[in-house]
């Protein structure tokens, strides 16, 4: 059983020490075949610096390290090329300053690799001077490798420092444009498009692969490469969880497939997968490698629970975050990870999208932080609370759940109190979706429109949430339920295995509930 390379993102070193690969060369060097400036994004931890490193180790010519692999005989390995790599997860950004000063050191040690001594002092200059000696040394164009290229703009997105972070990145990248007679491949990796920073114009309008169906699995894994390339470690995880070989793929399945890029092909996010084959346990491995706490603000801040609970459909405009600073909140869950096409479909002639969260990895742990942050309470504190209101809505214990949304809500500061029903029905349905429960918001039925159903095996909860500022919060409670009675929102519901009503009122300063079974 091949050893899982966890620890590294180094092509050589992870085939050197014979560990786990998954053949990607088959669609990279149909890449580097076709054409020469390209584009990917893709959600962090998910290949892309393993990309870039195989990238490397085929322009210089590393043979022997693709025995067994698509491209072995399939490319010109005599034909070597000097490579610039640029990573700049490696780059300092602290300040614009330190980063010109880190990328001139980062330069100068690719010159001396190549026993290359160049004059330059400025970043821009170093890096125009540099590609033309590599050419004129070796007598071949070159190949430029950058790596997360919005680092930078992405660590300093609410920062003073973002438009001088810009332009200095943009002029940076206009040296590409000016060498372009000298150049093999350019690639660039990251996780956002930033169209509005004319990046892209200054690298001649690269060919943006983060769509196209024919590379759709360049990273990640589909269904066939997990199963034929992890059998083994398939069935050593069966063995330990004490499940058959085929319920076993499936829970893998439901944790952690669910990406695709093109609406047609799934992708298990290689991370996640690989940590799960380590551990042997199910859990949210990706997300907590870095929850990105200004988006569950974010979220919060525009209550917009619509764009994680219920699929969102969106032209191929969304895609594109023209300005760092003014990119909206669907846009960013797509490019982080935390949505991902669920369907394309052509509609006279344009793209139209729908988008959901990937899976239940995602899903699980990005309810619990949105409820943390609507709620202002840390996860354990959720954690704790979850099992005890969980039992009080199953055996329908009124005044204990009243006590516990109390608790729940404690932590709100009041100038985080929102004078807005929508806020507290979101709120609550991040509680019942970190519950287990699947969320249906706002039904429509044929005499009026449910505020929320809320379903799991063996329970339905029909729910009437109401909230104002003046009211006394007793009438409210009497009308939430009366309507629910009233319009007969439960009928829909009878032949479930029980069915609970729940009026939920809120005031400025209290909470009241009442439970009902039918």
């Amino acid at each position: 059983m091949k050893q899982l390379a966890l620890d590294t993102q180094s092509f050589e070193k992870l085939r050197s020490r014979n560990c786990l690969y998954v053949d990607k060369t088959e669609v990279i060097h149909r890449m580097i075949t076709d054409g020469r400036i390209y584009f990917l994004s893709r959600p962090r931890r998910f290949g892309k610096s393993l990309l870039v490193s195989t990238l490397e180790a085929i322009f210089q010519g590393k043979k022997n390290l693709f025995e067994g692999l698509y491209i072995y005989d399939k490319w010109d390995w005599e034909q070597q090329y000097p490579v610039i790599i640029i990573d700049w997860t490696k780059i300092n950004h602290s300040t614009p300053k330190e980063m010109k000063e880190s990328l001139v050191l980062c330069l100068k040690k690719i010159a001396e690799n190549y026993q290359i001594i160049l004059e330059a002092k400025s970043a821009i200059d170093y890096f125009s001077d540099l590609i033309e000696a590599l050419h004129k040394k070796t007598g071949k164009d070159v190949v430029i490798l950058i790596d997360e290229y919005d680092k930078p703009i992405t660590a300093h997105l609410s920062d003073s420092n973002l438009k001088a972070f810009q332009t200095a990145i943009h002029d940076f990248y206009q040296v590409i444009k000016g060498a372009d007679e000298f150049l093999k491949l350019v690639f660039l990796t990251g996780v956002s498009r930033f169209s509005g920073l004319s990046i892209f114009s200054a690298l001649n309008n690269p060919q943006d692969i983060t769509l196209q169906e024919e590379y759709a699995a360049i990273c990640g894994y589909t269904q066939e490469e997990l199963e034929s390339n992890f059998s083994e470690h398939i069935d050593r995880a069966a063995e330990y969880l004490n499940m058959t070989g085929e319920e076993t793929l499936e829970q893998i399945r439901y944790w952690y497939n669910g990406y695709t890029w093109d609406g047609k092909t799934a992708i298990y996010n290689p991370f996640s997968t690989m940590k799960f084959f380590q551990n042997r346990r199910f859990t949210d491995y990706w997300f907590r490698s870095g929850t990105p706490t200004f988006l569950m603000d974010m979220i919060r801040s525009r209550n917009r629970s619509d764009a994680v609970l219920e699929p969102i459909v969106v032209d191929e405009k969304i895609f594109d975050g023209y300005d760092p600073a003014g990119t909206g909140e669907i846009s960013l869950l797509f490019q982080t990870g935390y949505l991902t096409i669920k369907k394309m479909e052509l509609i006279g002639g344009f793209a139209r999208y729908t988008l959901g969260v990937p899976n239940m990895e995602v899903k699980e742990a990005l309810v619990e932080h949105l409820l943390s942050a609507y709620s202002e309470n840390n996860i354990e504190t959720i954690h704790s609370m979850i099992p005890k209101i969980q039992s009080q809505i199953y055996e329908g214990k009124t005044a204990a759940l009243e006590q516990s949304l109390r608790s729940l809500l404690a932590h709100i500061p009041n100038n985080l109190h929102v004078e807005n029903e929508s806020y507290y029905h979101s709120l609550f349905l991040f509680l019942m979706a970190t519950l287990g429960f699947d969320i249906q918001g706002e039904v429509l039925t044929n005499i009026g429109r449910i505020d929320a159903v809320w379903r799991q095996a063996g329970l339905t909860v029909v729910a009437e949430i109401k909230y104002s500022a003046k009211k006394k919060i007793d009438n409210l409670l009497n009308s939430a339920m009366r309507q629910i009675r009233k319009r007969k929102y439960y009928e829909t519901y009878l032949n479930d295995t029980k069915v609970m009503l729940m009026a939920i009122a809120f005031t400025e300063k209290e909470i009241k509930c009442r439970m009902s079974r039918i």
